[in-house]
């Protein structure tokens, strides 16, 4: 049996427990992992379609539960399953942590230890978590598969490029892109390449699913249609410039933001523009992913703006300006919008009139995305200490 000291908030009244904790190799905490399910935030953008709408709701004013610093800056998307929130960080550390304390289970390295004169090579792309693993790729070009319970490595595999990209996983593959110019399937269970699919260019975008296919946008100006089973190309649309965001699929219509200042809606069976946005303020890109629900696309600028579009028409619905690029992807609960700027702040907007009534301001640059899973809010900032925040009701 052993014993530690838990510091609980309640309104600003700290209450100390004294907790005892049976360790049988961690038999008790394997038993209460959560499977992913509609109430996780368990990839980039919540689920394969890639519409960035939480399952979960949040309470009506957010409290702060609790803040830590991992040690370098966190310009990645967090993921949160269960009781567990696992975040991302350019020391080369992946945390994972409690979502209620946010103490530390375990810890995982892409390095360890680092030699003098050197440094870890760091994420920057959101990890992705199944019932019994989590999948991320570093900026050397490893892609990491980790066992959730353990924090130990299952296997790695190595590309020739930094890697952006989250991984979809489907079917028992895993599926990601690389700065090596290409798009990975592997089997799941034991890492082996299924197939590779060559582009022209980077694949900085994290792929969609839908119907057995994948979709990708990448910097060969392309967006591809892949078959998932054979990984062969079923589609290619030229779109005539760098595509770096990653695209959002509902039913036969794909959305995403480009280098040429535009968001476009893709008919990707009949391989059509059906509308282009231009941002109406100044010829900036686009490198946030877009928030996509029943009628509204949402999506953030470099042009420091928050865009706000009409899905059917492509028309603007309304845009909210922050003092910085935002390359956050924002997230939507019910009908509130959550995103991050370079200007410091979280913001909170009303979908439907785009007005502001609630941020946070984090004193440092906020490139990662929200992520809101099982009635929190989890982001970090650019902070060189790696500040991590957890928004909820106290």
């Amino acid at each position: 049996m052993r014993f530690f000291t838990l510091r609980l908030m309640r309104g600003g009244t700290c209450a100390r427990l004294l907790c005892g904790v049976l360790l049988l190799a961690g038999a008790a905490y394997g038993a209460s992992a959560k499977t992913p399910d509609g109430a996780s935030w368990s990839r980039f953008r919540q689920n394969l379609s890639q519409t960035g709408i939480a399952g979960t709701t949040l309470p009506a004013k957010l409290e702060l539960l609790w803040e830590i610093e991992l040690g370098d800056q966190i310009v990645a998307t967090a993921a949160i399953v269960g009781d567990d929130v696992y975040i991302p960080c350019l020391s080369g550390e992946l945390a994972c942590v409690d979502r209620l304390t946010g103490q530390k289970r375990w810890s995982y390295k892409t390095l360890d230890p680092v030699p003098d004169n050197s440094f870890a090579p760091g994420f920057k792309s959101a990890p992705t978590i199944t019932a019994d693993a989590v999948y991320i790729g570093d900026e050397e070009g490893k892609f990491h598969a980790i066992d959730r319970v353990t924090g130990k490595q299952r296997w790695v595999f190595e590309t020739q490029g930094e890697i952006y990209s989250s991984a979809a996983v489907t079917g028992g593959r895993v599926i990601f892109g690389s700065y090596d110019n290409a798009l990975y399937c592997l089997g799941e269970a034991d890492g082996k390449l299924k197939w590779k699919f060559e582009t022209g260019g980077y694949v900085h975008c994290s792929p969609a699913v839908a119907e057995g296919f994948t979709f990708i946008a990448g910097c060969d100006e392309h967006l591809r249609i892949i078959n998932i089973e054979t990984g062969k190309e079923a589609g290619d649309l030229p779109l005539q410039t760098y595509l770096i965001a990653s695209p959002a699929v509902v039913g036969d219509r794909l959305y995403v933001g480009t280098y040429a200042s535009e968001v476009v809606a893709v008919d990707w069976k009949k391989k059509d523009v059906v509308w282009r946005y231009k941002s109406p303020q100044s010829d900036m890109p686009f490198h946030s992913s877009a928030a996509v629900t029943d009628d509204r696309v949402v999506v953030g600028g470099r042009d420091r703006l928050l865009h706000c579009i009409d899905r059917a028409t492509g028309e603007k619905v309304w845009t909210f300006a922050t003092r910085g690029k935002v390359d956050s992807s924002p997230a939507i609960v019910g009908n509130r919008v959550f995103v991050g700027s370079n200007d410091g702040n979280l913001y909170e907007l009303d979908l439907r009139t785009g007005e502001s009534p609630w941020k946070f301001n984090a004193g440092k640059p906020i490139t990662a995305s929200p992520a809101i899973g099982e009635g929190v809010l989890v982001i970090g900032s650019e902070s060189r200490d790696g500040k991590v925040y957890c928004f909820g009701a106290k």
